[in-house]
């Protein structure tokens, strides 16, 4: 295992970098980072502060600086330091900046901005808690998408992650026996995509919940048989509505979210 020290220097959250940085990590399965984030650099003070880190814990810089004198001086501190120092947004910036033949703004946190995306961003996230689990059923004709599953098919974590987006996303639960909500039996404009999982790792994500609430698990919601046959009744009402059906046994929250987001995309016509 290859340890060493990586240094994360924004001028803003540093969410970007940190996506960046994690993305590049996991294909270096034998390398451990030990991660030093400087998030709101945008003082020399502060940066004076970041460079001392570095010199104590030498290591690859990789930073979102978009003020230019800040950038020099990060960059002749790392090259004294003998450091490689890179800017993981300027290839994009200068291709940007080439194709419409305009210079960039320089103004940092642009993306965090209290702009109209961003109070969408909050109106899907209220929406989203409003409409977990089945709850207003008779409110969902508003919903962007609504997403239909058995118990665990990681349908409430998907719809935050939608909502992030901007996207008004609610879950129903399908329950064997229990009649769903009108709306998704009436022909809506509303996206409705079921999620589906393998019924062996249904059973263990079930028992792993019931231990950690100290419930029993010798019940039908993770009996193996049971499991199978209430998955399978699931993929048939999808079937049935024509819904698009979305197998989550192998996707993480984000893969699962960015299928979803394609067919929102498709059925509003934006691609």
């Amino acid at each position: 295992m290859t340890k060493f020290h990586l240094h994360l220097v924004s001028d803003a959250t540093g969410e970007t970098l940190d996506s960046i940085a994690k993305a590049a990590l996991v294909q270096f399965a034998e390398a451990e980072a030990a991660v030093h984030m400087w998030s709101l650099v945008r003082a020399q003070r502060q940066l004076e502060q970041v460079l001392l880190a570095v010199d104590d814990y030498p290591g690859l810089v990789l930073f979102t600086l978009v003020d230019a004198d800040l950038r020099r001086e990060l960059e002749d501190g790392c090259r004294r330091l003998q450091v490689p120092c890179i800017g993981v947004l300027d290839p994009v910036m200068m291709a940007l900046s080439s194709y419409l033949g305009a210079e960039s703004q320089n103004l940092p946190g642009m993306q965090h901005a209290l702009d109209a995306d961003y109070f969408d961003r909050i109106d899907a996230m209220n929406y989203c808690m409003a409409h977990d689990d089945g709850q207003l059923p008779n409110d969902l004709s508003t919903a962007d998408v609504i997403l239909v599953g058995v118990s665990r098919t990681s349908k409430t974590p998907t719809c935050i992650y939608l909502a992030n987006r901007g996207i008004k996303a609610a879950n129903i639960p399908y329950v064997p026996n229990v009649q769903l909500p009108e709306v998704l039996q009436q022909d809506a404009d509303t996206l409705i995509v079921g999620l589906t999982t393998s019924p062996d790792r249904l059973v263990q994500i079930r028992r792993s919940r019931l231990l950690s609430l100290k419930q029993d698990i010798e019940t039908e919601y993770v009996d193996l048989e049971f499991v199978k046959d209430e998955v399978a009744t699931a993929r048939r009402l999808f079937t049935r509505n024509n819904w698009p059906v979305i197998d989550v046994s192998r996707r993480s929250i984000e893969e699962t979210a960015a299928a979803i987001m394609t067919l929102h995309q498709r059925r509003i016509g934006a691609v």
